[in-house]
C-alpha cells in the first residue's frame, strides 16, 4: 500500500442504517489522527488563544486613535474659529461697531434714538385668558400668612409620646 492509501479509513459497509440515518460511531472510527496533525491542530488552538485578545486589544487601540484623531480636528477647528474671533477684536473699527450695537454707546455730539414695541402686531403674543374658571387670585398678602404659620408652628405644643410597654 502506498503512503497516501495508508491514512485513509476503509468506508464502513453498513454506516447507513436503514432509514438513512448516519451512524456516527462507525465515522468516528473511521477517522484516524497522526502524532502530526494532533501537534499541529493544538499549535493551531494555541495561536488562536493567543492572538484573539491581541486583535481585541489592536481593534480597540485603533478606535481610540481614531476618536482622538476625530476630538484633535474638533479642536484644531475650535482653535481656527477663536484666532478668527482674535484677530476681528483686534480691528478698532469691529470694537467700535461692537460698543456701539451691544453697549449703545455713541459718539459725542451724536443723538441715538430708541424705539420700544417696533415689532408688527403679529410678531406681538396675544393677552393670555384664564387657566382655569377654579384658579383665582388671593386677596391676602402671602409674606404675613407665611410669618404666621411659621410662628404657629414654633410656638405649638409637641405631644408626647408614651415609652411602648416591653414586649415579653
Amino acid at each position: 500500500m502506498t503512503r497516501e492509501g495508508a491514512g485513509r479509513a476503509a468506508p464502513a459497509p453498513s454506516s447507513r442504517s436503514p432509514r438513512g440515518r448516519v451512524d456516527v460511531r462507525a465515522w468516528a472510527g473511521g477517522i484516524r489522527f497522526s502524532a502530526f496533525t494532533v501537534i499541529m491542530l493544538g499549535l493551531v488552538v494555541l495561536a488562536v488563544f493567543t492572538l484573539v485578545p491581541t486583535v481585541g486589544t489592536y481593534l480597540g487601540q485603533r478606535q481610540q486613535i481614531s476618536s482622538l484623531t476625530h476630538s484633535v480636528q474638533v479642536s484644531q477647528a475650535d482653535v481656527a474659529s477663536l484666532q478668527q474671533q482674535k484677530d476681528r477684536w483686534n480691528d478698532p473699527a469691529y470694537v467700535t461697531s461692537q460698543a456701539r450695537e451691544r453697549l449703545y454707546y455713541v459718539r459725542p455730539g451724536e443723538v441715538v434714538y430708541l424705539v420700544d414695541n417696533d415689532l408688527p402686531k403679529t410678531a406681538i403674543p396675544a393677552e393670555q385668558g384664564a387657566v382655569s374658571a377654579q384658579v383665582q387670585e388671593t386677596r391676602v398678602d402671602w409674606m404675613t400668612q407665611l410669618v404666621r404659620s411659621v410662628a404657629g408652628a414654633g410656638l405649638a405644643q409637641t405631644a408626647a409620646v408614651p415609652p411602648a410597654a416591653p414586649a415579653g
